[in-house]
């Protein structure tokens, strides 16, 4: 049994990270400094997106992205069950109100056909927007998602959090990273400890559009316009700044941004040894009975979970935990918290997701996982299979 707890994620903070944070300590700027914007510009060119607005979490993201579309009361806006809740949330925020589509049970994504039949079932203009998440780091095929998007009239925030680096292959063959812009309004990235990217807390919109860029600019700070071309009094002096619609303080710091660019640094390394630990797990769970993995082998997957399924998950989970194993559960489903079932969504109305649930536990993956760690964990999953078959 290992020394130390084994969690489904974890952060990796090195000798140069530190170094990039107590330099901007020691700098004259420790927010709204340089460092905010160079890792923007920098993630920005990661992602693929023409520009970037980095803020204090993955949430107000969320929440900037929905002021940004204009989400008001009576609008409605459909995500899948199985996400984290602000990616619901966000919508509620704004007053709008928020319906589910199914996901697709072999990829635990939102399932576009499912969410056809609910756009069919109401009329046109019913809904006004479509929030995906590249859940556990697998992409959505954004290509499908656009198509369907257009043909009603719908914008998209691609909650992106799981997926810095991920991908999809489209119809022509070409690779589209998640959050590069090009197929959704806005996308969203966490750089929260158990991310790809950490900065302790914070978070990033990626977007195409120059004029949704500026104004997410002005809602993370205040709705404040400082920029002498966007302001609506030309005549006053160089201090001026003007408050033009009421926004948020959703600004990150300095500091933050400077471990978050010492972490994008290595973020394909990062990627890809993520990818090798996955690797290994598909290897060691294609030939144990009782176990299915979700999705596994697919091409452009980030991996931010690695999840299998069992039969009897809440034995896997206390089993694991007493070999001090952090196994966790994503995500209990979205309807069924009990804040969305007051708003009349209920047990039943989404299977798929329920299903899933019922039966999914997150390993431990992160790039510091040892090769010996990772056999431990799978030799107590199997362990406990062969002592409990389905």
């Amino acid at each position: 049994m290992p020394t130390h707890p084994l969690p489904y994620g974890r952060q990796h903070i090195t000798d140069e990270d530190v170094a990039a944070v107590v330099a901007t300590l020691r700098s004259d700027f420790l927010t709204q400094g340089p460092r905010v914007a160079e890792f923007e510009e920098k993630f920005a060119a990661y992602v693929g997106a023409k520009f970037a607005v980095a803020v204090s979490n993955g949430t107000a993201a969320l929440h900037l992205c929905a002021l940004a579309l204009q989400v008001q009361p009576g609008q409605r806006v459909i995500t899948t069950p199985i996400t984290f809740a602000a990616s619901a949330n966000c919508v509620r925020y704004c007053g709008g109100e928020v319906y589910f589509a199914d996901i697709d049970p072999a990829t635990g994504l939102l399932d576009l056909q499912k969410v056809r039949q609910l756009l069919e079932a109401h009329p046109k203009g019913f809904f006004t927007g479509l929030i995906p998440v590249d859940f556990a780091g697998l992409a959505v095929n954004m290509e499908e998602a656009r198509a369907l998007a257009d043909e009603y009239d719908l914008w998209i925030i691609e909650d992106a959090c799981h997926a810095p680096g991920g991908f999809f292959i489209d119809s022509q063959g070409i690779e589209r990273r998640c959050g590069s812009g090009q197929l959704a309004e806005l996308a969203i990235f966490s750089f929260h400890p158990v991310k790809h990217i950490a900065t302790g807390e914070g978070g990033m919109i990626t977007t195409n559009d120059e004029q949704l860029y500026r104004h997410l600019r002005r809602l993370r700070t205040h709705g404040i316009e400082r920029e002498a071309s966007g302001l609506l009094r030309q005549d006053e002096g160089g201090w001026y700044m003007e408050m033009q619609e009421l926004g948020y303080n959703y600004r990150i710091s300095d500091i933050l941004c400077a471990l978050g660019i010492s972490q994008l640094a290595r973020a394909d390394a990062g990627l890809a040894r993520r990818r090798e630990l996955a690797r290994a797990y598909d290897a060691a769970f294609a030939a144990t009975p009782g176990v299915e993995v979700l999705a596994p082998g697919q091409p452009g997957h980030a991996y931010h979970l690695y999840v299998i399924q069992v039969a009897d998950r809440r034995g896997l989970y206390e089993f694991l935990r007493g070999k001090n194993i952090l196994a966790q559960v994503h995500y209990v489903p979205v309807h069924r918290m009990p804040y969305y079932e007051k708003l009349g969504w209920k047990a039943g109305d989404f299977p798929a997701a329920e299903a899933y649930y019922a039966r999914c536990l997150s390993l431990p993956l992160y790039p510091t996982l040892t090769d010996d760690e990772q056999a431990y964990v799978i030799d107590c999953v199997q362990e406990f299979l062969a002592r409990n078959p389905a």
